[in-house]
């Protein structure tokens, strides 16, 4: 396996219970760089489970290739619950997804401000028909000054996300 246990394992349940469900998913990666949609591809038959990935790391690609809208980001930036929650929905509607799920945040070791420091982690979720508005989820991750820092807090926002997929 390419990945540490703890991602593979829990890709593994993600897989599993979509399946079980007949559920297709999307992911919308910004910090991650493909790491959630590589974890689900590591199964064995996830791509009865996986639709598609966006690797959306430049804010030009969060706006062509999921349609969010350069007032979100000049308003709020690209690490916000508002620009998470259009990559959401931008991956939903640009695929054949029944979940998808976006991420976007500061993994360090630059890059941090007071606002938004090192480890500020922002995700969001939407399900077809659901009828509702995607829900959406900001979290601090510790660790982005250690040497491999960079590497935990994608690590972390890696295993929240995929937890995020669990039905």
């Amino acid at each position: 396996m390419l990945l540490p246990d703890d991602i593979t394992e829990l890709a593994a349940r993600v897989v599993a219970e979509n399946a079980a469900l007949g559920r297709k998913l999307a992911t919308a990666e910004s910090c991650t760089g493909g790491l959630v949609a590589g974890a689900i591809t590591e199964i064995a038959g996830s791509s009865a489970v996986l639709d598609r990935g966006f690797v959306t790391y430049s804010n030009e690609a969060k706006m062509q290739m999921l349609g969010v809208s350069k007032d979100i980001i000049e308003t709020f930036g690209a690490v916000s619950i508002a620009c998470a929650w259009a990559m959401a929905k931008g991956a939903l509607e640009r695929s054949e997804a029944d979940v998808a799920v976006a991420i976007s945040g500061v993994a360090g070791p630059g890059g941090g401000t007071a606002m938004k420091p090192i480890g500020t982690v922002v995700f969001a979720w939407v399900c077809r028909n659901a009828g509702g508005e995607p829900g959406g989820e900001l979290k601090f991750f510790e660790g982005g000054e250690a040497p491999d820092g960079r590497a935990e807090i994608r690590r972390q926002a890696t295993l929240c996300a995929l937890e995020l997929l669990l039905p």
